[in-house]
């Protein structure tokens, strides 16, 4: 796990090493073991290492295979590389490594295009062919691992941060119109490409790019599930599809254990985390640690979940750290987590991944998480109304949408609103294509695609990262994933959400945790404001900044500070919070 950044150049030009050095001193948190910097031909490429695999310097990055005439920079870890080793050396290749870096150099000349495909794993990768020109982009099926770009003067830019980017200059750091709509619309999530600046976009995610020595440049979609039913599971019983489910996830959870270090686990209290830990110790893990966060109650509502922490970790005897959060500290905290965000993010839990993730760094470098499991299981309220729909563009966006376009035009300055409603249009687009059975599959898609990828997926990296911490997900193992898209939604649905996944989870963990209300990562201060997270917010929204950019009718800034917790979007986020983040992210990166 890193950051890497670099510049490709299309002009005759000597890439910035200037340029480079400042994205990769940005992007020091992600990787504070070690870091390099190389010009080679058009192309210059930055690295910061958090050692993970092969912790010696034979791994070390830009990586440079001079008889192959390629080099590299790499951010993820590729959990299957050491078989991929083995046939790469049964092909005649020979290593100087021990780690997957190496392994992804010589795929790509072995197979092309067609490694990524072999690959399991998250990644972002950039590979330079010396005799081409030719310069390579990769990012992994889920985008767990990010990879930003902007165009400047005659050339490309690359990071595994947004604010990277901005910090070398040059980027238009303009306000995207259809981003900010995306914004006000999804609870934060812009969709790829774009992010909420005009200059800078996204790879998405499953996608590998090729540009030319002359700057044009090719995408090409590698990973697509099917949410078809299939003829051969017609006659696959319940026990059947759960005999299936068992194993895959098992699988999951042991290739995400690979480390040339200790493996730890978030541990939530949840079914998913839960569920991770009792993986691990029916597979033989010991001495593995876990760690839970919890927050100060507020407005009557409880702000953590050890009881069930507490449950599993005596369960299965881990190695337990809790971690609880006094209010005062939460507000302290909070200018460091809208710093490490690369785009501004809204969820409450990404300050409590933030704290958990100072707290984790302190003791291992790697953990697993469980994000993704609502998204590919079918956990959240808004599936079981798209059953037998009739029109599932108009139903999620009822049960998802934050506010419509003709609301958000009461909202937001003239100015900034978009010319016609894009997130519908992104929605129909995404919703109405091939592939998808029936309209929860069609909704199950979108989530883990498209709304997972921007949201729980970057939050866990940002705040992970910003302490040099590692975060792998095993319910995004894209083989697991395949399996669940062939289930029935009606098995997901059950149960009152991932019912086929509980069903599979009472064979390992306590029923206590399974059969009990939905939880999430409460942190009650940012949902019900008042006090100093009030002052803060009225004091952002009506900085000279905030008003020259305008981007706000006063009106609507007025209603949402005189009652605050009378504006709750339809997801139970605030609209103050909603606004007042967003500004205080534009401000804190000088946007």
């Amino acid at each position: 796990m890193c950051g890497i950044c670099g510049e490709v150049r299309f002009d005759g030009a000597s890439p910035s090493v200037a340029a480079v050095s400042v994205m990769a001193d940005v992007l020091a948190p992600r990787g504070p073991d070690s870091a390099g910097v190389m010009v080679r031909g058009n192309v210059g490429l930055g690295h910061r290492r958090l050692r993970i695999l092969d912790l010696s310097d034979k791994s070390q990055q830009p990586m440079v295979d001079p008889d192959l005439g390629l080099s590299m920079v790499f951010n993820g870890c590729i959990y299957n590389f050491r078989e991929l080793r083995g046939e790469l050396e049964a092909k005649g290749y020979r290593f100087f490594s021990d780690g997957d870096t190496e392994v992804i150099l010589k795929a790509w000349h072995a197979w092309g295009p067609d490694c990524v495909a072999r690959f399991h794993g998250m990644f972002a990768f950039v590979i330079h062919e010396r005799d081409t020109g030719r310069v390579v982009m990769a990012r992994d099926r889920f985008g767990i691992k990010p990879l930003y770009l902007a165009e400047v003067s005659g050339a490309v830019r690359f990071a595994s941060s947004l604010p990277a980017i901005v910090k070398a200059g040059g980027v238009d750091t303009s306000i995207d119109l259809d981003a900010l709509h995306n914004y006000m619309t999804f609870h934060a999530v812009v969709p790829p490409p774009r992010t909420i600046l005009k200059g800078v976009r996204k790879l998405p995610p499953a996608t590998l790019r090729v540009y030319e020595a002359d700057g044009r440049f090719s995408d090409r979609r590698y990973f697509d599930p099917s949410y078809l039913r299939r003829p051969e599971d017609a006659a696959v019983s319940r026990e059947e599809w759960q005999e299936r489910l068992l194993e895959s996830l098992r699988l999951a959870v042991k290739r995400r254990m690979i480390a040339d270090v200790p493996v730890g686990v978030l541990l939530s209290g949840g079914v998913d985390s839960s569920l991770i830990v009792g993986l691990l110790a029916e597979a033989g893990q010991t001495g593995l640690m876990s760690f839970s966060v919890g927050f100060e109650e507020a407005n009557g509502e409880k702000g953590d979940e050890f009881v069930y922490s507490d449950l599993i970790a005596e369960r299965f005897g881990t190695d337990h750290h809790k971690i609880f959060v006094p209010s005062a500290d939460l507000m302290g905290a909070l200018p460091g987590t809208i710093s490490a965000m690369s785009e501004p993010m809204v969820s409450y839990d990404n300050v409590g991944f933030y704290l958990l993730s100072k707290e984790v760094s302190k003791h291992i470098k790697v953990v697993q998480s469980g994000q993704g499991a609502d998204e590919v299981f079918g956990g959240y309220h808004w599936y079981p109304p798209l059953v037998g729909s009739n029109d599932v563009v108009a139903d999620y966006g009822r049960a998802f949408r934050d506010r419509s376009h003709e609301v958000l035009k009461t909202q937001l300055e003239s100015r900034w609103m978009a010319e016609s409603d894009v997130s519908g249009e992104l929605l129909r687009d995404h919703l109405l294509r091939s592939g998808a059975e029936t309209p929860v599959d069609q909704a199950l898609r979108l989530d883990s695609s498209v709304m997972l990828v921007d949201d729980p997926v970057k939050r866990v990296d940002n705040m992970t990262m910003a302490w040099g911490l590692e975060a792998r997900v095993p319910f995004l193992d894209h083989e697991l994933v395949e399996l669940a898209a062939r289930i029935p939604p009606e098995e997901k649905l059950r149960d009152g959400g991932k019912g086929i996944l509980k069903d599979v989870a009472r064979k390992v963990i306590p029923s206590e945790v399974i059969d009990r209300k939905k939880g999430y990562f409460p942190v009650p201060q940012l949902k019900y404001i008042a006090g100093p997270y009030l002052d803060m917010l009225r004091d952002t929204l009506s900085s000279s900044a905030a008003r020259e950019r305008g981007l706000f009718r006063q009106s609507y800034l007025d209603a949402l500070i005189a009652a605050p917790s009378e504006h709750i979007t339809p997801l139970q986020g605030s609209e103050l919070w909603q606004a007042g983040l967003l500004e205080m992210w534009l401000q804190a990166h000088e946007v």
